[in-house]
């Protein structure tokens, strides 16, 4: 069994690459548990056109490799910062190559990842309660985006203030001994869903209602929009 981390950070040092690694301290003192961390940085990856959507992966770039890994493991992880109220575009443009492979040959309507657990680390500059009232928001197209893929999303974490004053910009979640045990902590909590879910294929109940709910009004949405080809 195989936990994938993605890190969209480029800044080095990166808050939420150190956040990745506490993440993978914990993810591994779960047994049995191979976890390989990536930093999307050192990767070379054209942006996405029409012409990626081929299921077998034919790119003279690096996402053959990464599409093979994120294929190959049973539970994925995303760390990345928060910038301007979004993600790294490296990330989207990932997440944009990924519907060749995550989605329907056919139609490139219907998720393929058959309910693969997903997890997130956010880092950013603001307080805990602009992520709640606002960032939380503009980040959502990301989960949301793995879920029309299929996936189910177990969990987000944000780390605030990731900054040494303000203006500034620089590494401080390495002084802060509780945000390391909480991200530990999360890859153990991660580690443990994805083995339930390798050896069972289903995860806790709490987990599958809400990914139940976002599949069926997906689904309302699609008969709203397209009322044609879906009843053919």
């Amino acid at each position: 069994m195989k936990i994938l981390i993605l890190v969209a950070g480029t800044n080095e040092p990166s808050n939420c690459n150190v956040l990745a690694d506490a993440f993978m301290e914990g993810a591994r003192s779960v047994g049995g548990i191979e976890v390989e961390k990536i930093r999307l940085k050192d990767l070379t990856i054209d942006h996405f056109t029409i012409d990626n959507y081929k299921k077998t992966c034919v790119s003279d770039d690096d996402f053959c490799m990464l599409q093979e890994k994120i294929e190959g493991a049973s539970g994925i992880a995303i760390a990345s910062p928060i910038w301007n109220f979004s993600v790294p575009a490296h990330l989207k443009n990932i997440i944009d190559r990924m519907g060749a492979f995550a989605l329907d040959e056919e139609t490139h309507s219907k998720g393929q990842f058959k309910g693969k657990p997903f997890t997130f680390l956010f880092t950013g500059g603001v307080p805990v309660i602009a992520w709640k009232a606002l960032m939380y928001v503009t980040t959502l197209h990301v989960s949301e985006a793995m879920k029309y893929y299929g996936s189910t999303i177990t969990g987000r974490s944000f780390e605030p203030r990731c900054q040494p004053a303000k203006g500034q910009f620089g590494l401080v979640v390495d002084k802060r001994p509780e945000s390391l045990a909480k991200a530990r902590a999360n890859g153990v909590r991660f580690a443990k869903l994805t083995e339930t879910f390798s050896e069972t294929g289903t995860l806790p109940l709490r987990i599958r209602i809400f990914s139940s709910f976002f599949t069926w009004a997906y689904r309302i949405g699609n008969r709203i929009l397209y009322p044609v080809s879906i009843a053919q």
